[in-house]
């Protein structure tokens, strides 16, 4: 039972993650050799004013 779980700064569609899902999905099966009914793909939208890289926020870089 593969769990994967994706953070990511918001603001991509649903379409958008929907195929991310699809396509995660599809290497777990082609490579790991899981069972497509197994694998959950867990998505996290982050807003910019909760993830910093290099000390500084994302909401506040240029």
């Amino acid at each position: 039972m593969p769990y994967i779980r994706v953070e990511m700064l918001e603001g991509r569609s649903d379409e958008q993650k929907a195929k991310l899902a699809q396509a995660i999905t599809n290497a777990m099966v082609e490579h790991a050799g899981a069972k497509p009914d197994s694998i959950f793909v867990v998505i996290e939208d982050v807003k910019k004013s909760n993830w910093a890289t290099g000390g500084t926020l994302m909401s506040q870089r240029k």
